[in-house]
């Protein structure tokens, strides 16, 4: 019964190690990275290097939108989401945001966020859970285009095998 679980899987078989910190809005992974879409192998190759983070989200090929922190707006403590990071058949990283959700006074969620649709074209080695806080810009702070360590907006990889149940967020 478990092969028929598995038939036509999207999974990797190693951890990607990736990371994406600093001043500066690139990512780097830094392992051979072996994964699977609807059951065929596929290889990304090890060291990648500060390697661009795409800008537009694969699902609606539009540019990620602002993630609004509170900074400029009298009792506002901004917002969060989960973005999804996967490799097409060509190696190629594509990211999924799903919808931004408030977050309270101690910058936690409001609400649990949700993982974004993820394709069958793709496969998943990792998910960030972004927070645009506090003293984060209204309006300053784009996924793909702000730098990592930009005031107020922080994020926390988790590198996946394959995708949990929901996000992990604390």
């Amino acid at each position: 019964m478990d092969n028929l679980l598995i038939r036509g899987s999207n999974f990797c078989t190693t951890n990607s190690l990736l990371t994406a910190t600093g001043a500066e809005t690139v990512h780097d992974t830094t392992v051979l990275l072996n994964f699977s879409i609807d059951g065929k192998a596929y290889t990304k190759s090890g060291t990648n290097a500060d390697q661009a983070t795409p800008t537009t989200d694969y699902n609606t090929g539009v540019a990620f939108p602002v993630l609004v922190g509170g900074a400029s707006v009298s009792g506002a403590y901004g917002n969060g989401c989960v973005v999804v990071w996967a490799y097409n058949s060509s190696g190629t990283v594509k990211c999924m945001m799903g919808e931004h959700q408030a977050l309270d006074s101690a910058g936690n969620f409001k609400i649990s966020p949700q993982f974004p649709k993820i394709p069958d074209d793709v496969c998943p080695f990792a998910y960030q859970v972004l927070k645009s806080g506090a003293t984060a810009s209204a309006t300053a702070i784009v996924f793909g285009t702000s730098n990592w360590n930009a005031t107020g907006y922080t994020n926390v990889i988790v590198n996946v095998l394959v995708m949990p149940s929901r996000p992990q967020v604390s």
